[in-house]
């Protein structure tokens, strides 16, 4: 399967590269995303690419796109590639990694929903029972299911920095009450119903990061990724136990490797082994059959 850590097109200016995107000017109404093959784990970019990754990204991303219209517009553009970049090679090259958007202004936050108690909120769990400001009850343990979604907002940190947890009312700060209201109402709504629709497929999602942007007329549209296995935690639902850290379908079976060696989290990332690279690869496609098969 072919590879692609980073693209080059020629014709369009490159706006951003991100820790996985590479962005690309079309017009002032459009934007072409491109979605490599780079992991980022820890906040650092790996130097090897998971091939074939950032396709599957791209159609689960779309997937998602398509069957949550009804929640919320999305940010997908009636272009298609073939109209943005006309040189068939590079169209070839390319494959399904890249997505003509609208563009939007983004909003300064990440919305994160958690359904589970996993990751940087079982250590907030632990420290103090509270998640960004909620209390949770006592006695509960890893990976136990949340009484209640939760909406776990975050800014949005530059490449090699880390994202920071913080409370709505400092969303409602950044961009007023209003809006925060309504990107809370609508990541909760999105997250029950995907939540929903993966428990046919086999999978529990644990938690999930949203993006959201305006258009010129103000109206809150989905932008940039959704629900794929690089913004969420899918676990097997017939893996599932409460008190211990479930497998997963996403880069968390990266992050468990590299927790294991000594480094300490900061650039250059370390190499992978080859097993770990193809087993990582099989996951993502796991992932993208279980959940678009229904």
């Amino acid at each position: 399967m072919r590879a692609l850590y980073q693209s080059d097109i020629a014709g369009l200016r490159l706006l951003n590269r991100g820790k996985v995107r590479d962005i690309y000017e079309i017009d002032a109404d459009n934007l072409l995303i491109v979605t490599s093959d780079r992991l980022s784990a820890f906040d650092v970019v790996l130097p090897q690419p998971i091939p074939g990754k950032g396709e599957v990204l791209t159609r689960v991303a779309r997937y998602w796109f398509e069957r949550t219209r009804n929640i919320a517009p999305n940010h997908l553009s009636d272009l298609v590639l073939a109209d943005v970049v006309s040189d068939a090679a590079e169209q070839v090259r390319l494959g399904d990694r890249a997505m003509v958007v609208k563009r939007l202004e983004p909003l300064p936050v990440e919305a994160i929903v958690r359904g589970y108690l996993i990751g940087s909120g079982w250590k907030d769990y632990q420290a103090n029972r509270c998640i960004c400001g909620t209390s949770l009850p006592p006695g509960l343990r890893i990976a136990d299911r949340l009484p209640e979604s939760l909406y776990t907002p975050s800014t949005k940190a530059a490449v090699g920095a880390h994202d920071q947890n913080i409370e709505f009312a400092d969303t409602a700060k950044l961009i007023g009450s209003e809006l925060a209201a309504e990107v809370r109402d609508t990541s909760l709504r999105l997250y029950q119903e995907a939540a929903a629709h993966a428990q046919q497929c086999g999978i529990i999602i644990a938690d999930t990061k949203f993006e959201f942007g305006l258009d010129p007329a103000g109206r809150l549209h989905l932008i940039d990724e959704v629900l794929t296995p690089d913004s969420s935690r899918f676990w097997p639902a017939d893996q599932y136990q409460p008190g211990r850290s479930p497998p997963s379908f996403d880069k968390q079976f990266v992050r468990d490797y590299l927790d294991t060696l000594d480094w300490d989290k900061t650039p250059p990332g370390p190499t992978l082994p080859a097993e770990i690279i193809a087993k990582t690869a099989e996951k993502y496609r796991e992932a993208e059959a279980r959940l678009t098969s229904h």
